[in-house]
């Protein structure tokens, strides 16, 4: 905890905010209460996966509810195995000195040794092993409390109450699928949260979406209800550090009011809403976007004026997909501009967009980027992409008046799936597609989706 102690179980945390332990306990109590636990019945919670978002909300409960061990456990998964380069161990030796809090805590875990020695490459140090000291791979820069961790899936989740999902989309439905196999004995479905930003597109036998609560469903048998997402505008090391922020947790109204209370902190506002893929949805689109905007912001050298042209271009696409997926899709302006906002800011997926154009990364390298973790945003594309090209989603063309498909209205899309998909095209192109001179108004292509019953509830897989 960050922060000056008052007494009477109260913290000052460093944003000027109160916490109070003895309101902690009570929350656990009542969601204890909710779920049936008996006295000596630990409430189980997991995480899967150990990226930044994943680790930092395990250390987030971690640090709130932890110390009542008597009533909880807190745990997260990883695969065993992952080795730490020379040059992150080098970098993470750094880290810890440069913490005088961090430097105490290893040298009273007889834990410090180690990083010295994997400083001077003579021990190998892993993934695993740095997170139980609080280090993530992917956020090596902001050290997190200790944590309990567990490498054997079947350990992790048997008897979890509480599951979190960090893991990729695109590693989902693999690792959920696994994890069926060891629920087939349970009794009572757990609840699971997920924090995945990712999407999959299913053609057959009609167009649609696939998210990751509903990948996690389907292998799981889970009821829907059980299945919530969480998600909101955030960094997750500026999360840990305190910073103000803000989520929401969507999905049945049987849980999410219960678990918004039980999240949230001083420093950590989490709504709750019933819309849940939307939500899960949006929180992809966001990330296709993320991506070109890092490519313009170096290839103009940050130029103010071209980077609001782009966010003026992406954001009507934006909202012309939206008009698609959503019933009401001016609900969903404020939360996605403002989740785009931060990713556009200081997300991985403007970052990789940053390496691509200065070169010293490339699609061919894939995206699973040493030291970042997956980079969402590039299987996002290549799924709305396909999702939109398809003709049975066709829309009149505003200057031919002909049928057309709706990502022939969706330029910028059309030439990232070009860069990162096919290949075919330089990142360059993304520069060229946002000066073509035939480029219609972004206003325009709003007036088309606003004008028009662009609705389709098949899509998001709804009756």
């Amino acid at each position: 905890m960050v922060g000056s102690v008052l007494g009477d179980n109260r913290y000052t945390l460093s944003n000027g905010s109160i916490h109070s332990s003895t309101g902690a306990e009570e929350k656990l109590n009542d969601l204890r209460h909710l779920l049936g636990k008996s006295d000596g019945d630990l409430l189980k919670i997991v995480g899967i996966g150990a990226g930044a978002w994943g680790s930092v909300f395990a250390a987030l409960l971690q640090d709130a509810y932890g110390k009542f061990r008597e009533k909880v456990q807190i745990r997260i998964w990883r695969r065993p195995g992952r080795s730490v380069d020379r040059s992150i161990a080098e970098h993470l030796f750094e880290v810890i000195n440069s913490r005088e809090d961090v430097l105490r805590r290893l040298i009273q875990r007889c834990a410090y040794l180690k990083y010295v020695e994997g400083r001077l490459g003579d021990r190998t140090l892993y993934a695993d092993e740095i997170l139980r000291d609080g280090f993530c791979l992917n956020m090596i820069d902001t050290p997190l409390c200790p944590l309990k961790v567990v490498t054997n899936l079947q350990e992790a989740v048997w008897d979890a109450d509480i599951v979190i999902n960090g893991l990729p989309s695109t590693e989902t439905r693999e690792v959920f699928e696994e994890i069926s196999r060891y629920w087939k004995e349970r009794i009572g479905a757990p609840i699971i949260i997920s924090l995945a930003k990712g999407i999959e597109a299913a053609l057959d036998p009609l167009p649609r979406i696939v998210t990751p609560t509903q990948m996690i469903q389907c292998a799981t048998q889970i009821p829907i209800e059980n299945i919530l997402y969480l998600g909101g505008p955030n960094i997750a090391s500026e999360i840990y550090n305190k910073e103000y922020a803000n989520a929401r947790i969507c999905g049945a109204e049987k849980w999410r009011k219960h678990l918004a209370r039980f999240l949230r902190q001083p420093h950590f506002i989490v709504w709750d809403n019933s819309d849940l893929v939307t939500h899960e949805v949006m929180g992809s689109l966001k990330n296709v976007y993320a991506i070109g905007a890092g490519m313009i912001a170096s290839l103009t050298n940050e130029s103010a004026t071209s980077k609001s042209v782009y966010f003026a271009h992406c954001t009507s696409e934006m909202i012309f997909i939206t008009h698609l997926l959503a019933e009401e899709p001016e609900k969903l302006a404020g939360p996605l501009l403002a989740d785009t906002y931060v990713t556009l800011l200081k997300g991985r997926n403007a970052w990789y967009g940053q390496m691509l154009a200065k070169g010293e990364l490339s699609p061919d390298m894939g995206d699973s980027i040493k030291g970042k973790g997956m980079i969402q945003g590039v299987s996002a594309v290549g799924a709305f992409y396909e999702l939109l090209r398809q003709q049975s989603l066709s829309i009149l063309h505003p200057d031919d008046k002909k049928p057309v498909a709706p990502v022939e209205l969706c330029p910028i899309l059309k030439t990232l799936y070009k860069i990162l998909i096919t290949r075919e095209a330089p990142v360059q192109a993304i520069l060229q597609a946002l000066r073509d001179e035939t480029m219609n108004d972004p206003r325009e292509r709003i007036e088309i989706a606003q004008s028009h019953a662009f609705y389709r509830p098949s899509l998001l897989s709804k009756p």
